[in-house]
């Protein structure tokens, strides 16, 4: 199991992970981190508990936001599911332009005359 020092709030902690799980770990220290350093910032040094729940609670506060948005997304995308769709209008595009074959005979023709000529 490797074990990592991270920084948060600009203290340093030993941590131990699973082999492979490292870059989820430094970047859930970071996001952890993102929160702390404006807490330390404003309100100076404090205990590391406090500093560790403050920053811990601002990310269970972003997190739910971003839970509920995506509860209403999901509805929203529901409703657009289940609407009826419009038929879709039916093209129909001749292969052969009208009036194409007889100016191809028109053209044989001639060539055929030119060839007796």
């Amino acid at each position: 199991m490797p074990d990592l020092e991270i920084s948060i709030g600009g203290r340093s902690f030993s941590v131990s992970c699973q082999t492979g799980e490292e870059h989820f770990l430094r970047a859930a220290a970071t996001m952890i981190d993102n929160e702390a350093q404006p807490l330390v910032a404003q309100m100076g040094r404090m205990p590391e508990t406090r500093m560790l729940l403050m920053a811990g609670l601002m990310l269970a506060d972003r997190t739910a936001a971003v839970e509920d948005e995506l509860r209403v997304l999901k509805a929203k995308l529901t409703e657009l599911e289940s609407r009826p769709q419009a038929p879709r209008e039916k093209l129909e595009v001749a292969v052969v332009p009208p009036g194409l074959q007889e100016m191809l005979a028109e053209i044989a023709a001639r060539a055929e005359s030119l060839a007796t000529v």
